[in-house]
């Protein structure tokens, strides 16, 4: 018995570098198990070149990525999400749109990379670290089995995840 594929939506203010990483990530790594998208409250005009970068060093797919409103997946003809991971801070405290279908939420703050001011090398170092702690959430979501847990199980363990190391505490997620 085949099980099913997954959507899963990550949520941020631009668009531009977090909620990237995180669809690449599990772009490639849930393969076959998921369908990765990323979106923004207030979208900004281009991909932060850092978050590019990172993938590409990692080998993870850099190709096709873009800021979007969330409003794109909030449509009658909008792909049905079953989770919405908010991945800034920012964005978990924003009156988000009714998803159709009722997804699984959680909060997965991470410290914006994007943010960080300095050398070339510092900016970078700040989206390598971004990279790891978001990889580390997407792997702990891999591991889930997500067809024998209950709802309260499976939000108690998305609520978990992102209080893995690098969690950003601006914000507590409700529960």
């Amino acid at each position: 018995m085949t099980e099913r594929v997954y959507n899963v939506l990550f949520l941020c203010t631009g668009n531009t570098a977090r909620s990237i990483l995180a669809e690449g990530i599990l772009r490639k790594d849930g393969a076959g198990r998921f369908n990765a998208f990323s979106a923004g409250s207030h979208p900004k005009g281009v991909v932060n070149p850092y978050a590019l970068k990172t993938l590409e060093a990692y080998d993870y797919p850099t190709d096709g990525f873009r800021p979007k409103s969330w409003e794109v997946f909030s449509g009658p003809d909008a792909p049905k999400m079953d989770f919405v991971l908010t991945v800034c801070d920012s964005a978990a405290g924003e009156a988000c749109p009714v998803w159709p279908g009722q997804p699984m939420t959680a909060h997965w703050g991470i410290e914006d990379p994007a943010a960080v001011e300095g050398s070339d090398i510092e900016k970078q170092k700040a989206f390598n670290l971004a990279f790891r702690y978001m990889k580390t959430r997407i792997s702990l979501l891999l591991a889930t089995p997500i067809a024998r847990l209950d709802k309260l199980a499976l939000g108690n363990r998305l609520r978990d995840i992102g209080e893995a190391e690098g969690a950003s505490h601006g914000h507590k997620a409700e529960a």
